[in-house]
This record gives C-alpha cells, structure tokens and sequence, in this order.
C-alpha cells in the first residue's frame, strides 16, 4: 500500500520537515532531500502509523457498538423464554 498526498499536502509536509531540521538539528535540508525523505518515511514508516489508526478506529467502533448493545438490552422486556 501506498501512501499517496495532495500536492498541498506534500507541500506542507515537505515545509515541516525542512522547517524541524532548521529550529532542532540546525541543519539545512534542501527541498530534494526533504522529499525524498517524506517519500522514504511514508513508504518504509507509514504503514505503521496507519495500521495503528486503523486499530484505534476499531477499538472506538467496539466501544460504541458495545454501547448500544447495553442499551438495546435494556429496553428488552423480559419474558419467560428471556432467562430474565
């Protein structure tokens, strides 16, 4: 899979990262290697950011439908053939 960006997005993500090895490694990178680098984060890297979103976006899904299973069994009237 591959991890694709809008070329504003690249842009601003290209920005950043020059932006982060200037004010915290005061190092100059230039545009080339930034992309190259954003290309080798996403490609070697991203996967497991998204797979980790993807699991958070799970456990979140859980806790709701969870939810409203509580909530659909306690409207359940109980009868005989219920156990209730």
């Amino acid at each position: 899979m591959n991890i694709e960006f809008t070329k504003q997005e690249k842009e601003l993500l290209v920005y950043k990262l020059k932006h982060y090895f200037t004010e915290e490694l005061d190092q100059d990178i230039g545009q080339f290697d930034a992309e190259f680098l954003l290309d080798f984060f996403g490609k070697e890297m991203g996967i497991y950011y998204y797979n980790r979103g993807l699991s958070d976006a799970q456990d979140i899904f859980k806790s709701r439908v969870d939810s409203i299973t509580d909530a659909i069994y306690e409207l359940e009237v109980p009868t005989e053939f219920s156990g209730k």
